[in-house]
């Protein structure tokens, strides 16, 4: 038996990518009533695909629409090979760049360039523009309509196949980032992703992070093939028991219980950015496996940055992240994880030796200590000016409903978020540490006294605040994993735990 792969498509919106797998495997990726009605796919499709020498892969296909990058990124985390779609008529496009750095940042280096529509227009000059962008990759003008050029395609991704390692001879615990969460009657919670490592059988027990639950494997398919037990690098349904489905979200992980696997909220990276340099504590999109999340970029050197990120990341060193800029959208590039948690800090010479061994794997010296009050200067924050102290009185006066970041300095608010001092809720709205970490404790007590759960009329009430003040909370609560919404309630979850510093909260 073949070891398994994954093959990712990538593309700019409408240059074939979804009819070309429909007449490679005869599926239909796309999958929602929506996607039909607006000819564009919009979430990531899955299909099976047999090549001529019998090999079958896990095919992850994606949205090429610039709205769904975000989309294609989590699909193509866990691929081994791409095959990218350039439309004969159009040629490269925007999208096709910014997938192709996507692809580059994840380091996912081989892979099959399709000219599609070939029919249509002569596609020697599209191949001229794929192949600067793409150097080195196998190229074949196709048309999904006609058949033509298939038989060539499958056979290019054959030999493209045979030189790609697969992930199943890597022997580390299980791994599995969720892109799909369903329930089906009879069986319960089935979550459904790319098996980065390990392997999953049935009866295997697992636990989901970052909220930490237990769960047993009562089933496991691939492709909708029962199988005893999958292996990594492939396309993996997994059917659990003692979790309910709106305990899973896209973006968890499946592991290994005991491993080192756990949520953090620092990275330390290694950083590949163009085609600008970002600037020190610039607000960015970090993406890696099928999760994201915000975070602060940290100058610590070099190519090397820290990641102080708003949600929480399950990430192992080596694994490769990719950074996206907020506004507008773009892909800024990417890197691997170094040291997955390390403590918070700015740039030092010792951090600089260390980080440079890690990237190179040589021995790798101990984490830098703590120096002597004298000696820590450089790696200090500024000290917080005295217009950034007035604004943090005037958070923890306002209590409970605090002003709209609109109505605040940037400049100073943004100083407070970086000494953990303020915390962001909503899109415009931060809370004093001190005060949310007040409001954590009174929903955890609450809900615990009312049977485990709380609604939005019951916090409103608590705080002696509106409507709009406990709604951004619950929500803000939500996301944090503290509770999760059903219907009116917001019910807490079984990993939560009354008393967590603001700090702790917030990875600092």
């Amino acid at each position: 038996m073949s070891e398994p792969l994954t093959l990712g498509t990538a593309g700019h919106i409408d240059h074939g990518k979804t009819a070309l797998i429909r007449a490679l495997t005869g599926v239909d990726t796309d999958r929602l009533p929506q996607e039909h009605a607006r000819g564009i796919s919009i979430e990531l499709g899955y299909a099976a695909l047999t090549l001529p020498s019998g090999r079958r892969l896990s095919v992850i296909d994606v949205p090429g629409h610039e709205r769904f990058v975000r989309t294609m990124v989590a699909g193509a985390t866990g691929v081994d090979m791409f095959l990218m779609t350039v439309a004969a008529d159009d040629g490269v496009m925007p999208q096709t760049r910014e997938h192709a750095a996507v692809l580059r940042a994840l380091e996912v280096r081989s892979g099959v360039v399709a000219i599609t529509k070939s029919d249509l227009v002569e596609p020697e000059l599209a191949m001229v523009e794929a192949g600067e962008l793409l150097p080195g990759a196998e190229m074949v003008a196709v048309s999904a309509r006609t058949g033509k050029g298939l038989e060539e395609l499958l056979a290019a991704l054959d030999l493209v196949a045979a030189e790609v390692r697969s992930r199943s001879n890597i022997s580390w615990p299980v791994r599995l980032h969720v892109d799909r969460v369903f329930t089906i009657r009879g069986a319960g919670t089935v979550v459904t992703g790319t098996l980065w490592s390990g392997r999953i059988g049935r009866g295997d027990e697992l636990e989901l992070l970052p909220a930490g639950l237990r769960a047993r494997v009562r089933g496991v398919q691939v492709h909708d093939q029962p199988l005893e037990h999958a292996s990594a690098g492939q396309r993996v349904a997994v059917n659990l028991a003692g979790v309910g489905v709106s305990e899973v979200a896209r973006g968890d992980v499946l592991v290994s219980p005991g491993s080192d696997q756990r949520p953090t909220y620092l990275i330390d990276a290694e950083l590949e950015l163009l085609p600008r340099e970002p600037e020190h504590g610039e607000r960015v999109q970090v993406h890696h496996g099928t999760r994201e999340s915000p975070a602060r970029l940290a100058w610590l050197g070099g190519r090397f940055w820290q990641l102080r990120l708003e949600q929480p990341l399950v990430a192992s060193d080596g694994d490769r992240l990719v950074v996206r800029q907020i506004a507008p959208p773009d892909t800024l590039g990417g890197g691997r994880v170094l040291d997955p948690h390390p403590r918070k800090h700015g740039p030092s010479r010792e951090l600089l030796v260390r980080l440079e061994a890690l990237a190179s794997g040589e021995a790798v010296p101990e984490a830098p200590r703590p120096e002597p009050a004298s000696a820590q200067i450089e790696t200090q924050p500024e000290p917080l000016s005295a217009s950034a102290l007035a604004l943090e009185r005037q958070l923890r006066d306002a209590g409970f409903e605090p002003p709209l970041d609109s109505e605040l300095p940037s400049e100073e608010l943004e100083a407070l978020r970086a000494a953990g001092r303020a915390v962001r809720v909503s899109r415009n709205l931060h809370y004093h540490a001190d005060a949310l970490a007040e409001v954590r404790t009174r929903v955890v007590t609450l809900a615990e006294a009312t049977g485990g759960s709380i609604t939005l009329a019951a916090l409103r009430d608590e705080l002696g605040t509106s409507r709009k003040f406990a709604q951004a909370l619950l929500e803000h609560f939500d996301s944090e994993k503290l509770t999760i919404r059903r219907g009116d309630e917001h019910v807490l979850r079984r990993t939560a735990k009354p008393a967590l510093t603001s700090d702790r909260q917030h990875g600092r």
